[in-house]
């Protein structure tokens, strides 16, 4: 008896744990998988699906939406060379871009920030809202504002 007490403890802190690694986590994987779908949509030149996904804030935001759309409008499979979010493993709530280097078979490689919002923490659980895409950078070395 005095033995199944800590492996008790044991195991309801690893599933505790494990439960708030997933959550950590499974963030991070929304936060991409939105990118990737907000990008797909620019690529096939698709204004209202992007909207549906991002949370512009502003005319301005939904005008640049428009503009990237109309000018970034292609063909081929997305590749996304590169991913680099500041709001990775938050654990509590950001608000920062993520700048994507991303390609198609066609196209020249592309950088663009998102802005991305998480709201919550890890404990209480968590959302992802995209903000806002940049238009693309014309200096691929740049980094995000």
């Amino acid at each position: 008896m005095k033995r199944a007490l800590p492996i008790a403890v044991a195991v309801v802190a690893f599933l505790a744990i494990t439960v708030i690694a997933t959550r950590w986590i499974g963030n991070d994987t929304a936060e991409r998988a939105d990118v990737e779908r907000l990008l797909e949509a620019q690529l096939a030149g698709d204004p209202a699906a992007m909207l549906d996904i991002l949370d512009c804030p502003d005319e301005a935001c939904r005008e640049l939406v428009a503009g990237n759309a109309a000018r970034m409008r292609g063909s081929g499979d997305l590749k996304i060379a590169l991913y680099q979010s500041q709001t990775a493993h938050a654990l509590r709530s950001r608000t920062k871009p993520t700048r994507v280097v991303w390609f198609t078979r066609p196209q020249e490689t592309v950088v663009q920030c998102v802005l991305v919002r998480r709201t919550g923490n890890v404990l209480a659980g968590a959302s992802v809202s995209l903000l806002r895409l940049s238009a693309p950078l014309i200096d691929r070395e740049s980094s995000c504002p």
